[in-house]
């Protein structure tokens, strides 16, 4: 029940991010304009993040990617809750634009989504990632959103200030950023 619930608040937060964007591209961050989606794929661990409704219990999360055949990606997000328990959420990911793969719309796989598809797709926007594809930004362009991720749980000083430094950057809030809770 509580996951039921969980993809509920998800879809439904989605939904609302789906519908607040700004066509001003003035006001939008920069992104990385290409993403090579081969060397994306694979386990991203979430460092930071600003506030989201849906991952208002979330003290870890990770997200893994998978190319699929038809060039869209399997998404699978896990959050290990305050209770210790873990919670799921699979979808699809595919370009917002033939061809672009830094702007992407990111849709889970649940009853609201099948029910209203056109209004669950969220903007999953890759502001950064290194040469190595070892870290990343991803954000949304209303600056709303936004996480810090990792091929690994923790990451170097250096390495931190670098995506904080990128994201202020970019107009985003760093002051509220929630971080991974180890444990």
């Amino acid at each position: 029940m509580a996951m039921r619930s969980a993809l509920l608040l998800s879809c439904m937060t989605l939904a609302l991010i789906g519908c607040a964007g700004s066509n001003d591209e003035h006001k939008t961050p920069p992104t990385t304009q290409q993403v090579d989606l081969q060397r994306y794929q694979g386990t991203w661990y979430e460092l930071a993040r600003l506030p989201m409704f849906f991952q208002r219990n979330c003290v870890q999360s990770e997200a893994h990617y998978g190319l699929r055949e038809d060039g869209r990606i399997d998404v699978n997000n896990r959050c290990k809750e305050k209770d210790g328990q873990w919670n799921e959420a699979k979808g699809i990911a595919e370009a917002q634009q033939p061809g672009k793969t830094d702007k992407l719309w990111v849709q889970f796989d649940n009853w609201f989504s099948r029910l209203a598809p056109g209004l669950t797709k969220g903007d999953y926007w890759v502001l950064y990632h290194d040469k190595d594809y070892r870290v990343a930004l991803v954000g949304h362009p209303n600056r709303e959103y936004l996480w810090l991720l990792s091929r690994t749980p923790a990451v170097t000083d250096q390495e931190r200030e670098q995506l904080l430094s990128i994201a202020r950057k970019q107009g985003y809030d760093t002051s509220k950023l929630i971080w991974r809770q180890e444990g």
